[in-house]
């Protein structure tokens, strides 16, 4: 992996609500031009960490900086550096969408009209800018609230479900988008309780539980290092069953009808389904063998990243 500039940096962020720890020590970085995943099951702590990214509440203990600038101690000039859309974006629509854009650059000091256009391009809007945000679809909608968090030429863009009641296509067109930003030198943090989008869009994910994140990296890291599906078929089957379940980190499972295809044209018995570290491989392989057992075919699957989510958080709804 690369390494990247740190644009967010949270260290040891908790919160207390009420005498109850809310948050209990969530530490990561967002690197620059890099996508950020957040995901949590409901009531894990991720909407309160957002809203403490964005100084809207304030943390109990542990810190927060942003391109360098401790939110705590220089709020405004930290959250300069920040844009932000939690869920649908607050529009005007009896204003056109550049009439929007006008007002609200006009709480954002040094934003000219050359910038005002040049988000619109951004976000690929030029031939509706000049219409109604009434009669805007909800893709639209999200594409101009984005150019609004954009209009003071923010380092990290922070985004609170951003494909939220998008149909298909909406959702395929925003994931490619906020890759374009990415491409651009845009670090772009997302929450969302999409997996699949999550998997195909962010560079990394941090996983959040009662309060703390449990797992953070790369998404093909996180699901190449889990526990994943291994298909071994060997003859003879009786021996290499006995040779597996010396090993205390590999689980034999039941038989699965679809996997238990034998190979034509070899010896092969009907395979053996294993939930293993892929990094055990090489160990199991070497006593099957030690112990004369042919070995014909090994097949990995790995966990979606949903899958992995749900076996992190034991099955918790995500947020």
């Amino acid at each position: 992996m690369v390494t990247r500039e740190a644009v967010l940096s949270v260290r040891n962020l908790k919160k207390k609500i009420r005498n109850k720890w809310i948050i209990k020590g969530v530490s990561f970085d967002v690197g620059a031009g890099e996508v950020f995943g957040f995901l949590g099951p409901n009531g894990a702590g991720k909407t309160t960490t957002i809203r403490m990214l964005v100084n809207l509440i304030r943390p109990t203990e542990g810190s927060i900086e942003i391109c360098g600038l401790p939110l705590q101690n220089k709020p405004f000039e930290a959250l300069r550096q920040i844009g932000c859309i939690v869920e649908n974006p607050e529009l005007y629509p009896y204003l056109t969408g550049w009439e929007n854009l006008e007002h609200f650059a006009r709480m954002i000091p040094g934003v000219t009209e050359a910038r005002i256009r040049e988000v619109v391009a951004i976000v690929g809007m030029e031939q509706r800018i000049g219409d109604k945000v009434k009669t805007y679809s909800l893709g639209m909608r999200q594409r101009l609230g984005i150019a609004q968090a954009l209009l003071g030429s923010p380092k990290l863009l922070i985004l609170d479900e951003p494909t939220n009641g998008l149909d298909p296509q909406g959702i395929k067109e925003m994931r490619e988008f906020i890759r374009r930003l990415a491409q651009d030198g845009l670090s772009v943090f997302v929450s969302s309780h999409l997996l699949s989008e999550i998997q195909l869009m962010c560079d990394r994910v941090a996983i959040i539980s009662h309060g703390q994140v449990i797992a953070v990296g790369e998404v093909k890291d996180l699901i190449e290092k889990s526990i994943s599906t291994v298909m071994w078929h060997a003859t003879p089957r009786e021996t290499a069953l006995q040779v597996m379940e010396k090993f205390a980190d590999v689980h034999l499972t039941e038989d699965g009808d679809s996997l238990q295809t034998e190979l034509q044209g070899t010896g092969a018995e009907k395979g053996i389904r294993t939930e293993m570290n892929t990094a055990d491989i090489p160990a199991v392989s070497r006593s099957l063998q030690d112990h004369g057992v042919s070995l014909y075919e090994v097949s990995i699957k790995h966990p979606t990243l949903e899958e992995l989510f749900l076996r992190l958080t034991e099955g918790e709804r995500i947020e």
